[in-house]
């Protein structure tokens, strides 16, 4: 008899495994997402920390709180105004990016505790403070 196809039991079978793996793997593909979130937060704060460095080497001080990380993008037109604001800017995108979550960071300046500046996401549930991926991403925690 030349049997061609699968039977009902192989099948079960090969469905059962599947499911068993299923079990184990994709909990840990569902964490890897917010994992990426986190590090993409991190990523643009030391981005910003970066621009707003270089901002301070040229013109003597950092943005105000009111001038912004827009600042960075565009020259301020708000006092104090920088003297030698690079052409072009000091970041390489057309508009400041929202955190991954799709809030706005938080920028300080200056910043509290004798920082010159602060940098903030406040995680996934854009509220302050949190545990997790829900926690607060602050700029002078990543150093």
């Amino acid at each position: 008899m030349d049997r061609k196809g699968f039977t009902l039991i192989e099948l079960l079978v090969v469905i059962v495994i599947l499911g068993i793996l299923a079990t184990f793997i994709v909990p840990k593909i569902m964490e890897k997402p917010d994992e990426a979130r986190v590090v993409k937060a991190k990523n643009d704060i030391m981005t910003f920390v970066t621009a707003l460095k270089m901002y301070k080497m040229d013109n003597g001080m950092y943005p105000t709180t009111l001038q912004g990380l827009k600042a960075l993008i565009k020259k301020p037109t708000i006092p104090p105004i920088p003297q030698h604001y690079k052409p072009g800017g000091y970041l390489d995108v057309d508009k400041i990016p929202l955190d991954p979550w799709g809030h706005p960071y938080i920028y300080r300046s200056p910043g509290e505790d004798g920082r010159p500046f602060e940098i903030i996401s406040l995680g996934a549930d854009g509220k302050v403070g949190g545990t997790g991926v829900d926690a607060d991403i602050k700029s002078w925690e990543l150093h």
